[in-house]
C-alpha cells in the first residue's frame, strides 16, 4: 500500500518537474523529486491507532492586496481543481482511513484571519466536489499587509475544533510576499511545528522583484529557510502562471500520501540544528519600513 501511495505521489511530481520553471527550481522539494524520483514516506506518530483521519489539513492561502485579482482566480481555482482531481482522489483511497479533515482559510495582515469553508470531511469524489464548489461560490475579497506568522497561528488553533484525530496536522501555507506584520515568522513556525504540525508552502514566485510592490525575488528560499517545518516539510514554488493547477495537486496529492522528497536544502525544524537562513526572516519587515517607516498603514 506504501509503495502504491509512493508511485501516485511520485507520478504527478514528475509531471510538474517536468515543466521548464520547475525544473529550474533544482533546490526545491519538486525539484529534488524528479531528479531523484524516489520518495520517503513520513513517520506516523505513535498515537496513530487512535486516528480517524490520514490528515487534518489547514489549507491557508494569502489574500493581501499585493495579490491582483488574476492571481487570486488562478489560486483559487488551483485548489479546487486539485480537490477534485483524480490523483488526489486516487491519493485519498489509498490511505490507511481513506479521509481526510480540511478547512480552507484566507488570511492577509495580523488580524486578518477568516475561515472560508469550516471543517468537512473528504472521503470520496462526492465530497471533494461538495467542498471544491464551496470554495469556488464564496466571494473573493482583499485586504491590506501580509503576516504569515499571523496564518500560522490561527491555523494552529483551528486543529483543535477539527472533530477528528489525524495521523498528522498539516498547514497547507501559499502566498506572494515575506511577513511583514505581526510576530516574527521563523518564531512562530518554531512555536507551531513544536506542536506536533507540519508547515508546507506554496510561494507565488511570479513578480520581478520591485520596491514599489515589495516582492521578493527568493521568495521560495525565503519560505524554505523562514516558514516551513515540522516532520516532512517541504515547498512546490509556482514561477509561472500555467503551473497554478499541476502545482497545487502536487502539493496536495503529497499531503494525503504522507510522502516528502528525500531530501530538503536547509533543516528548518525547531526540533533539528539551526542552520543560518539564506534569506533574512525579518526581510518582509525591513523593506516595509524603508518604503512606509513604521505606523503606516498602507500595504
Amino acid at each position: 500500500m506504501r509503495a502504491r501511495r509512493a508511485a501516485t505521489a511520485l507520478r504527478v511530481v514528475r509531471r510538474v518537474a517536468g515543466l521548464a520553471a520547475v525544473a529550474a527550481a533544482a533546490t526545491t522539494a519538486v525539484a529534488a523529486l524528479g531528479v531523484a524520483a524516489t520518495l520517503r514516506l513520513a513517520d506516523l506518530p505513535a498515537a496513530q491507532a487512535g486516528s480517524t483521519v490520514d490528515v487534518e489539513l489547514v489549507l491557508a492561502v494569502d489574500i493581501s492586496y499585493s495579490m491582483d485579482p488574476d492571481e487570486q482566480a488562478l489560486q483559487r481555482e488551483g485548489y479546487v481543481a486539485a480537490l477534485t482531481s483524480p490523483e488526489f482522489l486516487s491519493a485519498l483511497r489509498q490511505g490507511m482511513h481513506g479521509r481526510i479533515a480540511v478547512t480552507y482559510v484566507e488570511w492577509a495582515g495580523a488580524a486578518d484571519q477568516r475561515v472560508l469553508v469550516p471543517w468537512r470531511i473528504v472521503d470520496g469524489a462526492a465530497s471533494a466536489e461538495t467542498f471544491a464548489a464551496a470554495i469556488a461560490e464564496a466571494p473573493y475579497r482583499r485586504a491590506y499587509r501580509t503576516s504569515i506568522s499571523g496564518a500560522l497561528q490561527f491555523s494552529a488553533e483551528l486543529f483543535a475544533s477539527s472533530g477528528e484525530r489525524g495521523i498528522r496536522r498539516v498547514i497547507d501555507v501559499s502566498g506572494d510576499g515575506a511577513n511583514n506584520q505581526g510576530p516574527l515568522v521563523d518564531q512562530t513556525r518554531d512555536e507551531v511545528v513544536a506542536k506536533g504540525i507540519t508547515i508546507n508552502g506554496l510561494p507565488l514566485v511570479l513578480k520581478r522583484p520591485s520596491a514599489a510592490t515589495l516582492d521578493l525575488e527568493a521568495l521560495d528560499v525565503y519560505y524554505e529557510d523562514c516558514v516551513i517545518g515540522g516532520p516532512s516539510a517541504f515547498v512546490v514554488p509556482i514561477r509561472d502562471r500555467s503551473q497554478f493547477k499541476e502545482a497545487t495537486r502536487t502539493k496536495l496529492v503529497l499531503e494525503v500520501a504522507g510522502a516528502t522528497p528525500p531530501a530538503r536544502p536547509v533543516p528548518v525544524s525547531a526540533t533539528t540544528p539551526r542552520v543560518e537562513p539564506r534569506v533574512s526572516c525579518t526581510i518582509g519587515e525591513r523593506m516595509w519600513q524603508q518604503r512606509w517607516g513604521r505606523g503606516s498603514d498602507f500595504n
